[in-house]
């Protein structure tokens, strides 16, 4: 394997983690609402996080979580 296929490889792994935990999330927010509108205030990586969790719990599909 030489240099190029090792970093094309840790990037294919390093897209799905990103994925699987979520992270990848944050970066699309801020992509599409810089994308539609430029001007409006982005919300923190803190806020993004608390606000999805908060959308999380509330949604009775997602079932009984008891902490």
């Amino acid at each position: 394997m030489t240099v190029a296929d090792v970093r094309r490889v840790a990037g294919r792994i390093r897209f799905y983690v990103r994925e699987l935990t979520g992270e990848a999330a944050y970066d699309r927010y801020v992509a599409h609402a810089r994308t539609h509108d430029p001007d409006a205030p982005v919300m923190s990586r803190r806020a993004f996080e608390r606000s999805r969790t908060d959308a999380r719990e509330a949604d009775p599909r997602e079932g009984f979580r008891c902490c």
